[in-house]
């Protein structure tokens, strides 16, 4: 299960990640920054191609972690992420790496977007509004406030693309959306909201202080001042 989880890392966050700041610098100049509806727009760019690049190890890590959870004889026990993506080639065909795909990527996108443009957001209106210098306390606020949005506008498709990835058969959206709401009513958009919380909530922090510190040493090893950079 860690295997899975660390290809995930790899591929999906890296890929959004790198999109996003890619994108910021292109529309960046010395005068002026991207308003905050383009970094939503770069954002949700980025989160998109990153859902569809991390979808097979994110079908994975979703196995993996049911698994133990299946009578003995359905259990997968898939050796590792390698493994894993060999057997479900092989045993169902590739266009299993990417079921799920369409909510999977949308929910990138909406957790990218509510994650990076709100950060930026947040750290704009901090740093304009308040006393608050660029330091670690403005990174913290901004990304406790980035991973509170996220998560709230995440967790509707968190619980889809969940029973998507872990059904043992495939059904469509609009079939699935009509039998959780007969059978849960509207409740299931935040079910699991709290432990959803608890688990992006200091992700988003730890990844966004992380990043700031990552951009603090790139810009002095590339000589680039810290004032006047864009967020």
């Amino acid at each position: 299960m860690l295997s899975a989880s660390l290809l995930r890392q790899l591929t999906y966050s890296t890929t959004r990640f790198a999109v996003y700041e890619e994108l910021k610098d292109t529309f960046t100049t010395t005068n002026s920054s991207p308003s905050f509806p383009t970094l939503v727009a770069m954002a949700s760019t980025s989160g998109f191609l990153g859902g569809i690049a991390g979808n097979p190890a994110d079908v994975l890590n979703v196995r993996m972690q049911h698994d133990a959870a299946l009578p003995t004889h359905n259990r997968r026990n898939y050796r590792h992420a390698v493994d894993g993506l060999i057997r479900m080639t092989r045993e169902e065909g590739w266009r299993t790496l990417f079921r799920g795909v369409l909510p999977n990527s949308m929910r990138a996108l909406l957790v990218t977007a509510s994650q990076l443009a709100s950060y930026d957001g947040f750290k704009r209106l901090i740093l304009s509004r308040t006393p608050l210098e660029d330091n670690l306390a403005t990174h913290f606020s901004a990304s406790f406030m980035a991973g509170f949005v996220a998560t709230t506008i995440c967790s509707p498709v968190d619980v889809i693309k969940t029973r998507i990835m872990s059904a043992k058969e495939s059904e469509g959206l609009a079939m699935l959306l009509r039998r959780i709401y007969r059978v849960e009513g509207v409740n299931w958009m935040f079910r699991g909201w709290v432990p959803s919380f608890v688990r992006l909530g200091p992700h988003t922090i730890a990844t966004f202080l992380f990043l700031e510190q990552h951009k603090k040493v790139y810009r002095h090893l590339k000589g680039v001042k810290e004032e006047g950079h864009a967020v």
